[in-house]
């Protein structure tokens, strides 16, 4: 596959990106192409496509018989706010919503750029939280837990 332009790329070429090549892209790329990249105007798809994906890559066998609600909320938009969603892990199944939606058994707040680094696992999320960059509230044990349960896909 052609290397894409994630800052010019369409919302419908963002969409069907490989989660491979994804993550590709993103080792490759130094923290200031990141942040450059979430700071523009395809912060939203690249955000929405790594959510809509979560239930593709959500491994039920790993979260066993836990349920959970975990509220994610990304800093730092342009206009100042933030992107929300909520990730529902019950019976096996992972369901995913814009906003939080319900009672979170586990809130994470960060920044975009370590949003992207947790969710390809290219970063490191205890240091992310010793450094305050990670922020966890509630059933702080879960968030151990919660990256297990989901495949990041490898060459």
């Amino acid at each position: 596959m052609p290397a894409i332009d994630f800052r010019t790329a369409t919302v419908d070429e963002l969409a069907a990106i490989d989660p491979a090549d994804f993550i590709d892209a993103v080792k490759s790329m130094p923290d200031r192409e990141l942040r450059e990249l979430m700071d523009g105007p395809n912060r939203s798809p690249i955000v929405t496509s790594i959510f809509t994906r979560m239930p593709q890559l959500f491994h039920p066998e790993r979260a066993g018989a836990t349920t959970a609600t975990t509220h994610w909320t990304l800093t730092g938009k342009p206009d100042g706010s933030s992107d929300e969603w909520t990730v529902r892990v019950a019976n096996g199944v992972c369901t995913v919503v814009p906003g939080h939606d319900g009672d979170a058994t586990l809130g994470l707040t960060m920044p975009p750029v370590e949003f992207i680094k947790l969710i390809t696992k290219t970063g490191n999320p205890v240091m992310m939280f010793m450094t305050g960059k990670l922020k966890a509230r509630g059933d702080v044990a879960l968030a151990a837990n919660l990256a297990g349960w989901f495949d990041v896909p490898a060459r």
